[in-house]
Parts: C-alpha cells; structure tokens; sequence
C-alpha cells in the first residue's frame, strides 16, 4: 500500500513537470508566468518526495536543480511584480 502511494506521489509530480514543459512548448505558459514555475516547483518537490522512498541519486540531484532552478524563476517573477507596482 505504501508503495502506491509514493508511486501517486512520484507520478503527480512527473504530469506537473512535463505537463508544464507541455504548456512552454504550446504557448500555453511562458516561463516567466507563476503557474509554470509553480508547477516546476511542486511537480519537483512531489517526485523529490517520491525519491525518499525509492532512492536514486542521479534522479534526487536533478530534482534538487530544478528546485533551485523554480525557486529563481519565482524570485525574478515577485521581483519583477514588485518592480511593475513601483
């Protein structure tokens, strides 16, 4: 049972990280917007999640990059709004 559930975990932060690619590619987002990169930001945080359970380091080194990677999108994003109400 407990592996379903790190197997939902790890999936619903693969579809929000693909899906948001998904959306860069289709002009659906730009990737600049808050819902890409919080899509980013929590798809990666579910599959590091994920990787608790079943380890793979390669796979929890890159999840931790693209963290980082969101979390500077979404500072440029509210510094960019910050700047706009200025």
């Amino acid at each position: 049972m407990i592996d379903l559930m790190f197997d939902i975990i790890g999936m619903t932060g693969t579809f929000l990280v693909v899906g948001a690619f998904f959306m860069l590619q289709l002009e659906k987002a730009s990737p600049d917007s808050l819902t890409y990169n919080l899509m980013n930001l929590s798809g990666a945080i579910l599959l590091l999640i994920s990787l608790c359970y079943n380890f793979n380091l390669a796979s929890f080194v890159i999840e931790l990059f693209w963290i980082a990677a969101s979390l500077i999108g979404l500072f440029k994003y509210f510094k960019a709004k910050k700047l706009a109400s200025a």
